[in-house]
């Protein structure tokens, strides 16, 4: 009787990752492969999207390029050259704007989103990073500073993009400071305070913190971050170990965890399919949403080395995912189509 227990946990260990690669490809199907030859050996980093114009933007970060590719042909239309580490990118289509996140440039600089020419910066510290941009007031938020600048702390620098002017800057009491998410129904900022493995809430009008919630025991490096405002409810990715934390975005209570992929950079929110997507070294972890409280590992799809940054695109309903240059395979664009 032990025996056959014994022989049944292990066909259930063995088959789950068959099982999950199986599900996965039902939730995500490729449909086209982007080619972006002449990189060399290095990570991507964040993406940013056109729908009407059917362009796709992908910071090649330690290839200190921008590549343009056109949605409608999978095709790489432009390259845009000698940005300096770039991390995020804002379009904006009213202004005819594209505004890069430029770490090695200590700058957010702003370009023509129709020539790819330069119209200015606005400078910050080294090592700008992660954004996130409030459609309303028209501001755009940056991490910048800490380690590279050599200071204990990082800022989350406002910007203007209406007239390209600095604002403000919100200080934070940690040398690494990486994703942040704004909600829309109130002022509240969401920041992983990786160097604290903390997860801060801030008042973004006001420039205060109202809360700090550390993350469970044992948990660390918390980097990518997604938001269900409507059912309160933060995803958090932990690189160390690899691990999806839900918290309840009004008090900070853990609702849930499981592992997933580790290496994790982007972590998107799919609220047709209630999905979380997790891009990770080596695979995409896709988590079903069961109900507020309730998560499972929907399944993965193979990856690459340091793929690790994707975005989701419900209006074309499609993932992409960037894939580096590695061990002479040129890097790529995965298209995938969102499976019901």
């Amino acid at each position: 009787m032990k025996y056959r227990r014994r022989f049944f946990l292990f066909l259930l260990l063995v088959s789950f990752p068959v099982q999950a690669a199986a599900q996965a490809k039902g939730a995500l199907k490729l449909v086209a492969t982007i080619p972006l030859p002449g990189l060399k050996d290095g990570d991507f980093d964040h993406f940013a999207t056109d729908i009407d114009g059917h362009r796709l933007f992908l910071t090649d970060e330690e290839n200190d390029k921008v590549d343009v590719l056109d949605t409608a042909t999978n095709t790489r239309i432009q390259t845009m050259e000698d940005a300096k580490a770039p991390h995020a990118i804002l379009y904006r289509k009213d202004l005819k704007k594209l505004f890069v996140v430029e770490g090695d440039a200590s700058a957010v600089r702003v370009y023509d989103s129709d020539t790819y020419k330069p119209l200015g910066e606005i400078k910050v510290s080294i090592d700008a990073d992660s954004i996130a941009y409030d459609s309303t007031t028209h501001y755009l938020y940056v991490v910048n500073g800490g380690r590279e600048a050599h200071t204990p702390y990082c800022l989350i620098s406002v910007i203007d993009t209406n007239t390209s002017k600095k604002l403000r800057d919100i200080k934070i009491d940690s040398n690494h400071v990486e994703a942040i998410v704004l909600e829309t129904s109130g002022p509240r900022l969401f920041c992983n305070i990786t160097g604290q493995n903390d997860v801060g809430v801030l008042d973004r009008n006001k420039g205060s913190r109202l809360a700090t919630w550390p993350l469970p025991a044992g948990d660390k490096s918390n980097v990518a971050m997604a938001f269900d405002e409507a059912n309160h409810r933060l995803f958090v990715s932990t690189r160390n170990p690899g691990k999806l934390i839900v918290l309840n975005s009004d008090s900070g209570k853990v609702i849930s965890e499981l592992p997933c992929v580790g290496m994790v950079d982007d972590a998107a929110y799919d609220a047709k399919y209630r999905r979380i997507y997790l891009a990770g070294d080596g695979y995409l972890d896709v988590v079903q949403q069961l109900d507020a409280d309730h998560y499972s590992l929907l399944g993965r799809v193979e990856g690459s080395f340091r793929a690790k940054t994707g975005i989701l695109v419900p209006e074309l309903n499609r993932y992409n995912l960037a894939v580096p240059h590695h061990e002479g395979k040129d890097a790529e664009v995965r298209v995938y189509d969102i499976q019901p």
